[in-house]
């Protein structure tokens, strides 16, 4: 029997039923592991066997895109497996072989996922715990110490020759009290060779022997030439795991750094400790994974970075029109000349308007001159501001969230964009009902119960799930939300709120109860649980133009640029602001890179350096601020690279967090990350002064950012259920549920505008004076008017059937 038709009798398999649990093999399979710990990683290594025993590997899918495979990979779990095996053969082997594809890859990186996860949770509980061993003896250790030292200061002052100096001592200190301090030092102290937590996590080396032979057997790790030292160490482990201790005089040490020497060496013997070895070998594997120094052939997110960024004929070939759309020269110096020139001007604009600059000033802390900049006050609201919001508060209509929707769809269409997973054109009747109903059980939070009504064909239960299987997906969610954008974007009181050249980043936190492995701690945000942000960004016309679900609070800053490219609405925002926690020098270098101006909130500049490039130049009362040199060589030295680290973004070819990762893991950059950070000290001084010169731009700022915060108050009060906690455990599901979040607030957005340029025009047209800077303070992002927990009517009244408005409440009194 042929390989092929070895395969093929696997993925039949899938579709058998497991007498005992009733559930299909498929269907036992697909969901990856949820649970952090050894059991965890076993079950994840496990699942990862049987997804080879289909050997996928088998079949030539590389004429189809891959995104096409993932829809079809997704679409098998999504469906009933009684659905997949009533398909004609042909149909039917396509989906097992994509669900196969795509699935194998994904277990792979699944472990690696699960690995990382119970590793660093088990460093950090360890150093936590010593820690706090610690500080529940400082005390003891503190009076100890005090003894000592008073015995040490009776030796060193002691000089009557007639008296023993141990009878000195003992005459303060009793032998007894003295003996007990040095046994308390003893065993309260850690020898230099134990340095951190190592002790302590050097008794779980059993526990990771459990699932290391059968990790190192499954994962095969390939290396770049950076990472081939961390490749030797880990496939010696693997082959001498079980050795004598003499076969471990051998183990590779490259890269050992002083901390872990101390542990892994013994000094007197030279021999190496392998249970210290193993553990340092895994930190720096993980290390090396998330740099990308090691990586997986096949994987989604382990990859060979260095095969997806453009390179050879291919990056000759288009480098071009990169330049041309990117504005840069091939030269490197004639680049960087106009920044010399931009950088030095907007010192001297500083430096000019210092003195009539009332809310900077320069102090001296601990010897050192550091910028100090006043806040900035609240911007009061004029009492015109409050009359127009009053006014049009109690003219807006009260509307169910599903007439909402359905209105809106109305305008925009934006329904049109969930499509069947298989592309047919066909539509089926009142989809726009089912879609409704399906984004408000996921954006409210509340499930299909609520929702479902027997006897209407569009509500009933099969229907909704059927619907929700082949039409409800990442790609079909984002598209839907670019309807609504572009809808909005043209929408004349959108416009005078911004032009769509600015948007803002933010994360809203989201308790997960549920035992999911895309989820982390954070005290501060979900207490002594899990969770996850919704990292999203947020238009300066109150839409929000994308979302990424990053586990825990990872620094946002990794996820923001990744963010930003792969929005596909029509605005195309050149300036990207933050809060203070998502910025570093390479940010800056990157965004600059591909044309972007990136403007995050500065909560203490005190602490900001100012670079510069020509060390001789005079900008006064900034010189002993501004003493750190741009090093342009090391620029000059890696342009090209810089470059094709840009085209690649633009296209696309490569993900921007995976990059960021790579050229900075754990703050520490590779060269091409200490090169691209130098760009950026450009960009971020240049912004830093342009911050401190004008107290506009802050509030522009600041103004922005409080758009998304209170997008964030109207996301909450919409997704109400289940006391606003997330209980998805897969990414995929997270992605989708907040997703449906996101695409309902916009759909609110868009209303709310409409009708408030409504009341706008009734106003005017009752010779009310309307002034355009209040109009331009105004929120599209209320919801007293909207019922969004309760009962829900899916019928739109028959005077907005046909895309009218409904008619305004006005009365005289306004």
């Amino acid at each position: 029997m042929s390989s092929r038709q070895c395969s093929k009798k696997q993925l039949e398999k899938l579709l058998q039923v497991d007498q005992k649990t009733k559930e299909t093999y498929l269907e036992r399979i697909s969901n990856p592991p949820v649970t952090i710990s050894v059991t965890g990683i076993k079950n994840s290594l496990f699942r990862l066997q049987k997804f080879r025993n289909l050997q996928a590997e088998n079949w030539d899918v590389s004429r189809i895109p891959s995104k096409r495979l993932q829809q079809f990979a997704r679409h098998t779990v999504a469906v009933r497996s009684q659905a997949i095996a009533r398909m004609p053969y042909q149909r039917r082997i396509a989906m097992l072989v994509a669900f196969a594809k795509i699935y194998t890859q994904s277990a792979q990186d699944d472990v690696i996922d699960v690995l990382d996860r119970y590793l660093t949770d088990l460093f950090a509980k360890t150093y936590r715990k010593e820690q706090k061993e610690r500080l529940r003896t400082i005390k003891d250790l503190d009076k100890a110490a005090r003894q000592l030292r008073e015995a040490c200061v009776i030796l060193l002052e002691h000089t009557d020759s007639s008296v023993h100096p141990k009878t000195a001592v003992f005459e303060k200190i009793s032998e007894k009290d003295l003996i007990q301090a040095v046994q308390i030092v003893d065993s309260l102290t850690y020898s230099p060779n134990q340095t951190l937590a190592y002790s302590g996590l050097l008794q779980h080396y059993g526990t990771i022997r459990k699932f290391l032979p059968l990790l190192m057997e499954e994962i095969e790790f390939q290396a770049t030439p950076a990472g081939l030292p961390i490749l030797q160490a880990w496939n010696f482990v693997k082959e001498h795991g079980r050795s004598n201790k003499k076969r471990w005089k051998n183990a590779p040490l490259v890269g050992l750094n002083p901390n872990w020497s101390k542990v892994v060496i013994d000094k007197d013997s030279g021999t190496v400790n392998h249970r210290a070895y193993t553990f340092w070998m895994l930190e720096q594997a993980l290390e090396a994974l998330h740099r990308h120094n090691l990586y997986i052939v096949g994987s989604e997110k382990y990859e060979d970075l260095r095969a997806q960024l453009l390179q050879g004929e291919e990056w000759k070939s288009i480098r071009p029109s990169i330049l041309r759309s990117l504005d840069w020269s091939i030269d490197s110096y004639e680049s960087l000349t106009p920044l010399k020139e931009e950088l030095d001007l907007t010192y001297h604009q500083v430096i000019e308007n210092w003195d009539t600059n009332p809310a900077v000033q320069i102090d001296t802390f601990a010897g050192k001159e550091r910028i100090i900049l006043t806040p900035l006050d609240k911007q009061p609201e004029p009492e015109s501001l409050q009359k127009l919001k009053q006014q049009i508060h109690t003219m807006l209509p009260n509307i169910d969230i599903p007439q909402l929707l359905l209105e809106v769809n109305r305008w925009t269409g934006f329904m049109e964009g969930f499509r069947h997973i298989s592309e047919a054109k066909s539509r089926i009747n009142e989809l726009p009902i089912s879609i409704c109903a399906l984004l408000i059980s996921q954006a409210c939070n509340i499930g299909l119960r609520p929702l479902v009504q027997d006897g209407v064909p569009s509500l009933e239960r099969d229907r909704l799930t059927w619907i929700e299987q082949n039409y409800f997906r990442a790609e079909t969610l984002a598209e839907a939300n670019a309807k609504l954008v572009d809808f909005h974007s043209q929408l004349h009181l959108a416009n005078m709120w911004g032009g769509g050249e600015i948007a803002s980043a933010d994360g809203l936190r989201l308790i997960t109860p549920v035992k999911s492995v895309h989820s982390g701690p954070n005290p501060k945000y979900f207490g002594s649980g899990r969770g996850v942000t919704y990292y999203n960004y947020t238009s300066d016309q109150f839409t929000g133009l994308h979302g990424l679900v990053i586990p825990g609070t990872i620094r946002d800053s990794l996820y923001l640029l990744q963010c930003v490219l792969e929005q596909n609405t029509n605005l195309q925002p050149k300036e990207i602001m933050t809060d203070t926690a998502g910025y570093s020098d390479i940010i800056f270098g990157l965004f600059g890179l591909l044309g972007y101006q990136f403007s995050p909130r500065l909560a203490d500049i005190s602490k900001s350096r100012l670079w510069r490039f020509d060390v001789n130049s005079d900008y006064g009362i900034l010189n002993n601020l501004s003493k750190s040199r741009i090093r342009e060589e090391l620029i000059h030295r890696h342009w090209e690279d810089m470059l094709r680290v840009a085209g690649s973004l633009k296209l696309n070819k490569i993900n921007a967090t995976h990059l960021i990762q790579a050229l900075q893991y754990n703050g520490k950059p590779t060269m091409l990350g200490r090169a691209i950070g130098e760009l950026g000290r450009i960009f971020k001084t240049r912004y830093l002064l342009l911050y401190l010169n004008d107290e506009n731009y802050r509030r522009k700022i600041l103004n922005q950012l409080n758009r998304g915060e209170a997008r964030h108050s109207l996301a909450r009060a919409v997704f109400y259920g289940k006391r606003g906690e997330l209980h998805q455990p897969y990414r995929e599901g997270q992605e989708d549920q907040l997703g449906a979040l996101g695409l309902v607030v916009n759909a609110i957005v868009v209303w709310n505008t409409r009708y408030i340029e409504s009341a706008l025009q009734v106003l005017r047209n009752r010779g009310h004076m309307i002034n355009n800077d209040d109009i331009s303070r105004l929120s599209p992002l209320g919801h007293k008017h909207i019922n969004i927990v309760g009962r829900y009517s899916f019928i739109l009244p028959e005077e907005v059937k046909d895309g009218q408005l409904r008619t305004l409440i006005y009365e005289e009194t306004n």
